[in-house]
C-alpha cells in the first residue's frame, strides 16, 4: 500500500523541520514529493488540509507561501520519533505487568463505545472480553477516556497474569495481519541498492512506511510471541537501510528545500 501524501510530509517536514523553527517553500515541497510519486495537486491540497486541521501555519515572504509546523505537528512528530528511535517495535523489556481497562456503556452509546474500542486499539489495547481490554506495560489512557468524556464509565487497573500469557495475547490480539506487515516490508526492502539512486525519495518511503507499521503494533512481550516474529528482522532491516539512506538523503534535502526562519 502506497503511503498517503499527508505521511510522506509529515515524514518530510519531521527529517527537516522538526526542532529548527524554520519554515519551507511551498514549491520546494511539491518539488520532493514528486520524487516519491505525489502530484503537484494532491501536494497543494495535503498542505491545505494540514493547515485547515492546524498542523501547519503559512508564511509569506514576497510571492513565496511558506509553511512551518505548529505545536500540535510537533507533538505528533515526537511521538513518531519516540515510537522509531526509542521504544522500537521489539518489546524486549517488559515488566510483567498490563493496563487493564473495564467499561460498561448505556446500550444506545454505539458511537461512544465505537470510539473509545477504536482509540483503544490505536493505543495498544486488545479486547480480552466483554468490556475488559488489556495493554502490555503502563499505558497512560486518562487523556483518551477524558476526551470522550468517559471517565465515570471507565476503570483502569494496573496488573499482571497467572495464567498462560502467551495464550492470554492470542485471544486479545490478531497477530497474523501484524506479522504479515512485517513480511512485507522485508519483501519490499530485501535490497536497499535500487533506491540509492534517489536517496531523498527512499528515505522519505522506508521511514514513513516503517512507522506506519509499528503504530498499528501494540509491542507485545517478544518473549511470547512466535519464535520467528518478523518484527525482529524487520526492525534490523530497517535500521540497516535507513543508516545507509539518512546521510545522502539530509545532503540533497538541503540543496532542494528552500526554508526560511520562521516569523
Amino acid at each position: 500500500m502506497s503511503p498517503r501524501p499527508q505521511s510522506l510530509m509529515l515524514t518530510l517536514l519531521g527529517d527537516h523541520l522538526y526542532g529548527r523553527d524554520l519554515c519551507v517553500f511551498s514549491g520546494s515541497v511539491i518539488e520532493v514529493l514528486g520524487r516519491v510519486g505525489v502530484s503537484e495537486h494532491a501536494t497543494r491540497s495535503t498542505l491545505t488540509r494540514m493547515v485547515n486541521k492546524g498542523l501547519l501555519y503559512r508564511q509569506k515572504e514576497g510571492r513565496r507561501m511558506y509553511f512551518g509546523l505548529t505545536p500540535l505537528a510537533a507533538n505528533v512528530l515526537r511521538d513518531g520519533h519516540t515510537r522509531i528511535w526509542r521504544t522500537g517495535a521489539v518489546n524486549e523489556d517488559w515488566d510483567g505487568t498490563w493496563t487493564l481497562l473495564g467499561f460498561s456503556l448505556p446500550e444506545a452509546w454505539q458511537r461512544q463505545r465505537h470510539d473509545l474500542r477504536a482509540k483503544l486499539a490505536w493505543a495498544g489495547f486488545g479486547p480480552l472480553q466483554g468490556g475488559l481490554w488489556i495493554a502490555p506495560g503502563h499505558v497512560q489512557v486518562d487523556d483518551i477516556v477524558a476526551s470522550l468524556g468517559l471517565s465515570a464509565h471507565v476503570r483502569i487497573f494496573r496488573a499482571t497474569v497467572d495464567s498462560d500469557v502467551a495464550q492470554l495475547v492470542e485471544d486479545a490480539y490478531d497477530l497474523t495481519p501484524i506479522a504479515d506487515s512485517y513480511r512485507e516490508f522485508l519483501t519490499h526492502w530485501t535490497d536497499p541498492q535500487p533506491y540509492e539512486h534517489d536517496p531523498l525519495a527512499a528515505h522519505l518511503s522506508i521511514v514513513t512506511e516503517w512507522l506506519r507499521i509499528i503504530r498499528k503494533d501494540p509491542r507485545l512481550p517478544v518473549r511470547h510471541l512466535p519464535e520467528d516474529w518478523p518484527a525482529i528482522a524487520a526492525q534490523k532491516s530497517f535500521h540497516d537501510i535507513e543508516s545507509v539512506l539518512a546521510t545522502p538523503a539530509a545532503e540533497l534535502a538541503k540543496e532542494l528545500l528552500d526554508t526560511r526562519p520562521a516569523g
